[in-house]
């Protein structure tokens, strides 16, 4: 990957209670910064072997190293390091000692939710979570300078401190925070509501582009992922559910694997899933492989491709469908306008393909239950293990670690832990390691919905835009995982983000005087779920390819019609301003070089970019060069930003080049990387990030880019060939 180029001017729960709360949660602190661990108690070993807690956020060894304490998910976009970033900056430590320790999500419930929501997903893992941990970091800094008062005998206010170390400037007397942390400790915590958190452009620490502090093991070897987990005595799983969807174990011979290497077992995991256990996972794997097994697949063996695109053409045109906007009368002025222009756009189903495959290591007893495990969601594991096991939520406990991958497959889904937990119950006491094989991994995924988009807008005789309506018919993820959540049966606002007309999250950024905005509902047996950047992601590619039509049935440079519709949306309209300013929009390019340009916002954050393409004789699609523009509000960490940015265009131009997960009988086809191929190195463009922050909101960062990558290549390729690009992958499209 190219170096970054950055610019920029308490309740007691039942599980199923827990479930539900867990995954709906907006986060908060539920107590006080102080909590008094048990003596003897694993969370007061803990403590001691971090050093003296200040308060549950800080811990202070006697040499000043601080271990500020993480209750979100690591996967690789750094949030860990902006959390601790945040802390820090409040706390007033010396960076250069700054270490982390992850909360445990059993630790979290046993002391009411002190910490927060756990979940790391939807780019909230830090704007979500920025105030209270700021606070946390704060109140240690203020327990910290009363004790250093209070041994000096002196006024608080007389004090200052600067990289851990307290000064008292009237006598010359300095003191560092390993040497005050126990007496600090033993203070009452202040109000959290009356702390007043630095401004922003005071931050020394925050908002400056620190090294990551979850790389060094990384790149030694030394990380231990849940895939690497190791305990004495494990035993290994591999796992085979139905291939269809919905379908049912029916049976399976297990003498047929009798007398194999490594004496494995053939268990039942649920109703539709199989799993062989064994000394090592290969002889689990290669018995399974060997096993009979009869599948019940039911009706949905029936289903492919062409059934399901079917029943998305039909929800293009049908009647009963979800008015999500309705402002003016769109359908009229379409009718009545000088010129029309009409397309139909469509996205396919996208696997996570997380390099990390699922798994999980799960240790069941009568009297605990404990799972080591990546998840984004330590208290959607926690919930499930007990929903699992049959223990109670203070029974269970879940070991987070780093994720080899998310990408929103490793939240609300917690199949990788129920199925992990309902095997180790079968063999108690004994920690048993479950992985799924890359096949099971790709055929039994949560995919990305599958959507199409018909569009029209009317323009009148000097080429304005007087009337749009946009009708998506696609799959909803509401419908899957909390069918409650949708109204009369149809109706789903998610999957219709990135086109609100409300400020903060999702918000369309033109303004059409004419607008219908639809959604008609039409799921498939195929699971569904987040996958990074979610709807704004096909959501994007539909209205931004299909502005790039009309403008240019206007006549219209593609940058000035744009900013035309956005003289009420200025954040939307400046990131836009830097990514054309940045890229030179307008400048001559070498020959056979064409741009593209588009903007959305999503997860808080806006976004835009403008790509530089070229294609082959044979029609292969070259970027170049992309530039990015994103304004998050606050910018904890603007070298991190840049890397999010550039690992959201490999992600995004993965999935538009090569990206298709079809259905074959039932059942998922693409199986492994041979048939569900990612962008190599060589295929990786020039990537240029300008940072816009307003200092005035806290966006998301992980997501919110995806949404813009695909539409400004295909309107690069709209500009090369004259003909607009309305289906992806790319690799299926025949451009010259």
């Amino acid at each position: 990957m190219k170096n970054p180029r950055i610019t920029g001017n308490a309740l007691n729960l039942s599980r199923r209670k827990f479930i539900i709360s867990s995954a709906a949660a907006g986060g908060g602190l539920a107590l006080g910064f102080q909590i008094p661990f048990g003596i003897g108690s694993a969370e007061a070993k803990s403590a001691a072997a971090a050093g003296t807690e200040v308060n549950i956020w800080v811990a202070v060894k006697p040499d000043d190293r601080c271990v500020i304490r993480i209750a979100r998910s690591e996967m690789g976009q750094g949030t860990i390091t902006g959390l601790a970033q945040l802390v820090a900056e409040e706390l007033e430590c010396d960076w250069n000692k700054v270490s982390t320790e992850q909360v445990t999500p059993g630790r979290n419930h046993a002391l009411k939710r002190a910490w927060g929501e756990m979940g790391t997903g939807g780019s909230r893992g830090i704007r979500t979570s920025e105030d209270y941990v700021r606070r946390g970091g704060a109140a240690a800094r203020i327990m910290l300078l009363e004790a250093a008062a209070e041994q000096w005998k002196v006024p608080v206010g007389e004090l200052s401190v600067s990289a851990g170390v307290i000064t008292h400037a009237a006598s010359g007397r300095k003191m560092s925070y390993g040497k005050l942390a126990s007496a600090a400790a033993r203070r009452t915590p202040p109000d959290p509501k009356s702390i007043t958190l630095k401004d922003p452009k005071d931050w020394k620490i925050a908002g400056k582009p620190m090294k990551r502090l979850d790389t060094a093991d990384k790149l030694n070897g030394s990380k231990i992922y849940a895939i690497d987990v190791k305990l004495p005595g494990m035993l290994h799983a591999a796992v085979k559910a139905c291939p269809v969807f919905g379908g049912k174990l029916a049976s399976f011979d297990a003498s047929k694997i009798a007398g194999r290497p490594g004496r494995p077992r053939a268990v039942k995991v649920n109703d539709y899933t199989v799993a062989v256990v064994a000394d090592t996972w290969w002889r689990a794997k290669t018995a399974l492989d060997v096993l009979p097994i009869v599948w019940e697949e039911g009706p949905d063996a029936s289903q492919s491709s062409a059934s399901i695109a079917e029943r998305l053409r039909e929800g293009l045109d049908a009647q009963l469908v979800h008015a999500f906007r309705n402002e003016g009368d769109a359908l009229k002025a379409i009718a009545g306008a000088a010129k029309k222009v009409e397309a139909v756009y469509s996205t396919p189903f996208l696997a996570h393909a997380t390099m990390e495959p699922m798994n999980c290591t799960a240790k069941i007893s009568a009297e605990k239950a404990e799972v080591w495990v990546a998840t984004q969601n330590g208290e959607g594991s926690l919930a499930a293990l007990s929903e699992a096991s049959g223990l109670a939520l203070a029974q269970c406990e879940v070991y987070k670690h780093d994720l080899g991958g998310g990408f929103g497959r490793r939240g609300g889904n917690q199949d990788f832990v129920t199925q992990a937990t309902a095997i180790a119950k079968q063999f108690p006491g004994v920690p048993v390691k479950m992985v799924w094989s890359r096949e099971e991994d790709m055929t039994h995924d949560s995919y990305r919905p599958i959507s199409m988009c018909k569009l029209a807008a009317g323009l009148d005789e000097s080429g304005k835009l007087v009337g749009l309506h946009v009708r998506v018919s696609g799959q909803s993820i509401n419908a899957r995982v909390n069918p409650g959540a949708i109204k009369d049966g149809y109706k789903d606002d998610r999957q219709l983000q990135g086109y609100t007309d409300k400020p903060g999250d999702a918000q369309l950024g033109y303004s059409v005087p004419n607008l219908l905005i639809e959604y008609a509902m039409r799921n498939s047996h195929v699971p569904v779920g987040p996958w990074r950047g979610v709807n704004t992601n096909q959501n994007g590619v539909y209205m931004e390819c299909f502005i790039e039509e009309v403008a240019r049935t206007a006549g219209a440079d593609s940058l000035e019609f744009r900013r035309a519709l956005m003289s009420k949306h200025p954040k939307h309209l400046a990131v836009l301003n830097a990514a054309a300013e940045k890229a030179g929009w307008g400048t001559p390019l070498p020959a056979g070089v064409h741009r593209g340009i588009a903007q959305f916002m999503g997860y808080g954050s806006y976004s835009a970019a403008v790509a530089e393409v070229s294609l082959g004789a044979e029609g292969k699609v070259k970027v170049h060069r992309m530039v990015l523009a994103i304004n998050c509000g606050h910018a904890v960490n603007p070298q991190q930003i840049a890397c999010q940015v550039e690992g959201s265009v490999a992600y995004g131009l993965s999935a538009g080049f090569y990206g298709e997960c079809t259905v074959k009988d039932g059942r998922v086809v693409e199986s492994n990387f041979h048939d569900y191929p990612v962008l190599r190195l060589a295929e990786m463009p020039q990537v240029e990030t300008v940072i816009v922050p307003s200092y005035d909101f806290w966006g998301g960062v992980g997501e919110p880019t995806i949404c813009v990558v695909n539409p400004a290549v295909m309107n690069a390729i709209f500009a090369a060939t004259g003909n607009p690009v309305r289906s992806l992958p790319l690799k299926n499209v025949k451009l010259v």
